[in-house]
């Protein structure tokens, strides 16, 4: 690629990702002067991130969609994906997921470099799941949003929970600078409208819960909602502004808003339900981490994801709490049960 191609690239880079490559060029840099980073692994990752922003804008200039579809989550993204298909509108609408639970870990200052820095070192020192790919999915995630082209409607998918509705604000803060009209569809509430039935109480806590089916009629249904006024717009992302002030790691969900709470919230609840499951007999000694988990994530009227719990209970064990037998390498490899 010659020297012009190039120059045009960067001056059509969006402000937020030419920041973004500059700060990543600087990270290695400093890197590479105060750690034992490599030349050669500096070298490889500037041929990698050269590679990706090449791909970007390859990718953008090949794109002819009618609509953007951003969700929170693979499987609200699989669902609307399928249901897509089905109406055969999929070439036409792009889908942008991030790969993430927004409603656990830190956020503070995540609009930025550093603030998403911090948020990878806490995911790597705290999950169990493959932080690499974390990584990479969620900076790929913020890149195709700066990509989107200025006249393309975005519809944003979102349930009544912290995970999305952090995502929302988030995600309209990343595009305070673009003038596309924004449809906000709150699937918990458009499902509670148009299939609750008066003998079955059930709320959706997230969007992935949603068949593809009901994700198509929820959309056709949602043809009349009106965009975000500016002043709408203006107001969420101060939202956000405020909410990505703060230190903790941990949101829940209650009275209409996103609410900040002690990491620690969900370990009583843990402890009681263990005590719970101890009393049926073919659970009175350890049992699999993941039935324990798998049981917390049943009774809680929360979207938290069962990584994040399993660190809680990693945490409980390290406070003699619960007693474990196998390997704390991952969820599978190990049992618990209370210390008497």
């Amino acid at each position: 690629m010659d020297i012009e191609q190039l120059k045009k690239i960067i001056n059509e880079m969006p402000e937020e990702e030419a920041k973004s490559l500059l700060f990543h060029v600087f990270l290695r840099v400093s890197l590479m002067k105060d750690t034992t980073y490599s030349n050669n692994e500096f070298v490889n990752d500037m041929e990698n991130l050269y590679d990706k922003v090449l791909e970007l804008h390859n990718k953008e200039m090949k794109e002819d969609v009618e609509r953007v579809h951003l969700l929170f989550g693979d499987s609200a993204a699989g669902s609307l994906r399928v249901a897509l298909k089905d109406l055969g509108r999929y070439k036409m609408e792009k889908i942008i997921s991030f790969w993430d639970m927004f409603s656990v870990g830190p956020i503070y200052q995540l609009h930025d470099e550093a603030g998403k820095e911090a948020r990878f070192t806490w995911m790597k020192k705290n999950m169990n799941d493959e932080y690499e790919e974390f990584q990479n999915r969620f900076q790929e995630s913020v890149n195709e949003i700066s990509m989107i082209q200025e006249e393309i409607p975005i519809t944003i998918w979102v349930s009544d929970s912290s995970h999305e509705q952090t995502g929302l604000l988030y995600a309209l803060y990343l595009l305070k600078n673009k003038e596309n009209d924004i449809v906000v569809i709150n699937t918990t509430k458009k499902h509670a409208e148009l299939f609750d039935q008066k003998d079955i109480e059930y709320t959706v806590l997230h969007t992935g819960e949603l068949s593809p089916e009901k994700i198509q009629i929820i959309d056709e249904r949602s043809k009349n909602i009106s965009p975000l006024t500016e002043q709408e717009r203006v107001t969420l992302e101060n939202e956000w502004l405020t909410l990505s002030k703060c230190a903790e790691t941990l949101r829940i969900w209650g009275n209409g808003r996103i609410k900040r709470v002690p990491e620690d919230y969900y370990d009583s609840f843990m402890i009681q339900r263990a005590k719970s499951l101890h009393r049926q007999s073919e659970l009175s000694g350890f049992m699999k981490s993941a039935r324990l988990i798998g049981d917390v994530l049943g009774h809680l009227e929360q979207h938290v994801g069962d990584a994040f719990l399993e660190y809680r209970l990693r945490m409980l064990i390290d406070a003699g709490i619960f007693e474990s037998k196998g390997s704390l390498e991952a969820m599978r490899f190990y049992s618990v049960k209370l210390k008497q």
